[in-house]
Formats: structure tokens, sequence, C-alpha cells
């Protein structure tokens, strides 16, 4: 994985931070605990990007690794609208939505 691709905090957008303090903790679990976050807070959440440091993955895979020195899945989300982040464990795990609604 190239540095590049590893998010940094003042990266993201409007980011939420979260500590899970679980054993075990894996992508599915953190991909539950973020969409649930994000379902508290918003209407229609939709999934744009996300960022797995352990198992050095990220998603949409097809864009270019860097972005003038951001990662591009992050650069995917913001031109798509992504307006909220859930980080998961100082960016172990990273998700990017496109907010829509806030519930009030």
């Amino acid at each position: 994985m190239e540095a590049c691709e590893i998010p940094k905090g003042e990266m993201l957008p409007n980011p939420v931070y979260v500590l899970l303090d679980e054993s075990g903790l894996d992508f599915e679990r953190a991909h539950d605990a973020a969409r649930n976050l994000a379902k508290k807070l918003y209407h229609e959440p939709m999934l744009l990007s996300w960022f797995d440091r352990s198992a050095e993955r990220y998603s949409p895979q097809d864009v270019d690794c860097c972005v003038e020195g951001k990662p591009g899945w992050v650069e995917y989300a913001r031109s798509r609208g992504g307006d909220f982040t859930v980080d998961i464990n100082y960016q172990a795990y990273v998700f990017i939505f496109r907010g829509g609604e806030e519930i009030p």
C-alpha cells in the first residue's frame, strides 16, 4: 500500500471519531457501527467509499491511488457529495458517506 492511500484526519470530510474497544474488531463490525451511526444522523445516508488499514484495501479500488497527494478513494467520495466520515479507531477503518437530510 502506498503512503498516499492512507488517510490523515484533516483530509476527511466532517469526521466523527469512534473508538471501539473490542477484541477481534474486524471490517464487518466496523462497517456495521459506521452504518448505524450514519443512520442515526441522516435519513438516507449513502456509503461512497471506505478504507481498511489492516487488510490494506479500500473502495473503490479502480480510482487513482493519489490525487494531488490525497487518497483517490477520498477524492472519489468528495466529488460525489461525500460530506460525512466515520473514522473508527484512528483511521483503522474509515467510511465516507453522503449524508443527505439530517435527522432533527
